[in-house]
């Protein structure tokens, strides 16, 4: 795939995960670095939609250590237990959190952000190698539409490790 992303004109996410999905799967179907995959995922998604921020946090020993990510100055170290992204590494389920400040343990890595979707990435043998992290500057901006897409997008990373 060439460096040009088509991005229909449309407010419609539902519209948009339609067309940068192929977009994703073409570009790293051919490519075997995790890391260059990561950054372009995380690229596209924060061109297509104008996330305030959206990144992975990789699993290494004990915690969860930050990748490739596009936006502000990000928390580097997540432990399992702790914010959005533990939550989402213990349960292994993606999670929607409206507002971030109602959320239990949340860690506040920038005070802009107000709402959060993260869904993690299982390995071959089905544990959580990573997980994707997506922050709004906006209250509730997180659906099932948001979860249905970036989940398609998550299942053709993992068919990459």
């Amino acid at each position: 795939m060439a460096e040009n992303l088509f991005i229909p004109e449309t407010k419609d996410r539902k519209e948009i995960y339609e067309a940068v999905i192929p977009q994703i799967e073409a570009l790293i179907s051919t490519e075997s670095d995790l890391i260059a995959n990561l950054a372009n995922i995380s690229a596209v998604l924060k061109e297509a939609f104008g996330f305030f921020w959206v990144g992975f946090y990789l699993t290494k020993g004990n915690q969860l250590v930050l990748g490739p990510f596009q936006g502000p100055l990000a928390c580097t170290r997540i432990n399992f237990n702790k914010g959005v992204c533990g939550h989402c590494y213990t349960t292994k389920q993606t999670v929607i959190v409206p507002d971030v400040e109602a959320f239990p343990g949340h860690i506040a890595c920038s005070s802009a952000s107000k709402s959060e979707i993260v869904l993690p990435v299982f390995d071959k043998e089905g544990n959580v190698a990573m997980v994707l992290d997506v922050d709004s500057d906006l209250l509730n901006d997180f659906s099932e539409v948001d979860a249905e897409g970036l989940g398609k997008i998550m299942n053709a990373l993992e068919k990459t490790l």
